[in-house]
């Protein structure tokens, strides 16, 4: 799928992924943030008007939806699955210019589990991921989706270094849009502050600061101003992205045991997880005769 702007002035076009044959893609949400009046054209040349998408852009995921029945859905990867540096992958799209849509470009894996200007871990790949190819999938020698490609580095002297958002933080993202209409991210309620070296990615056992205690649930959970947060039930956290990580699979109003210093002593905190306050979803319908 290829998605392009009909209005007047033409401003972008992006890739996108079908998830469901009645009609449902994902692409990226900067893709979608870019159209005033999206248009998808499939494989076969069929153009239709979006009629309705979500976008988050904390996770750049956003989902389409068409008046098209009995498409082909990609195949995912199954959730969470092994990836390995140097396993083959290639990334699809539409590079540059829509004239030259359905283009592969080939390449591996070249890290994982990346954090590059995201809120979630990314894939990194040396497959050529050009203005165009947003939104489109990264998949495996099997065919199967392993990711959504969604930036690239771009600057003098820096080469083949494009990242992907993983297929189970994709799948996450979409069946939130599928149940709530929105992402429903879930909040220690607390705000934190990392190391300056977790913040460049050096090695680090400086853990992680709460500067500031906002929700009620935090505070009924004995969380003050001073602590340093060392795992969420069980799993290490170092920076502010293995946070995110380690939340992402639970909902508001679930609870979470948290491993801290407090005081000068290590203890256990249960906490009841509030909701994000900063928005993270936009949804639009989108009338075509406009």
């Amino acid at each position: 799928m290829d998605a392009e702007d009909d209005s007047d002035n033409w401003l972008s076009h992006g890739t996108g992924v079908v998830v469901r044959k009645d009609g449902w893609i994902v692409t990226n949400a900067h893709v979608i943030l870019a159209l005033q009046k999206p248009v998808v054209v499939t494989p076969e040349g069929k153009s239709y008007p979006v009629s309705k998408w979500f976008a988050d852009e904390e996770s750049d995921i956003a989902l389409i939806k068409i008046n098209a029945q009995n498409m082909k859905p990609a195949t995912f990867v199954r959730p969470n699955p092994t990836l390995k540096v140097g396993e083959g992958v290639v990334a699809l799209g539409t590079p540059v210019s829509f004239t030259l849509r359905n283009s592969a470009t080939s390449g591996i894996i070249s890290g994982i589990d990346r954090a590059v200007d995201s809120s979630y871990k990314l894939i990194q790949t040396d497959a050529a991921i050009n203005p165009g190819n947003s939104g489109g999938p990264l998949v495996n020698m099997h065919g199967e989706v392993i990711g959504i490609n969604t930036l690239k580095f771009a600057a003098v002297g820096i080469e083949n270094m494009g990242f992907a958002i993983p297929s189970d933080t994709v799948n996450l993202i979409v069946q939130h849009f599928f149940k709530y209409s929105k992402v429903k991210r879930a909040s220690i309620g607390v705000e934190l502050e990392e190391s300056w070296a977790a913040y460049v990615g050096l090695p680090t056992d400086v853990p992680i600061k709460v500067t500031n205690v906002v929700s009620a649930q935090a505070k009924k959970a004995g969380i003050t101003e001073g602590d340093v947060l060392y795992a969420i039930n069980g799993k290490p956290v170092k920076t502010l992205v293995d946070v995110h990580e380690a939340l992402k699979s639970f909902l508001p109003g679930q609870q979470v045991k948290l491993t801290m210093q407090s005081k000068g002593n290590l203890v256990a905190k249960m906490v009841v997880l509030s909701e994000a306050v900063k928005p993270a979803v936009k949804d639009k319908s989108v009338d075509a005769d406009k």
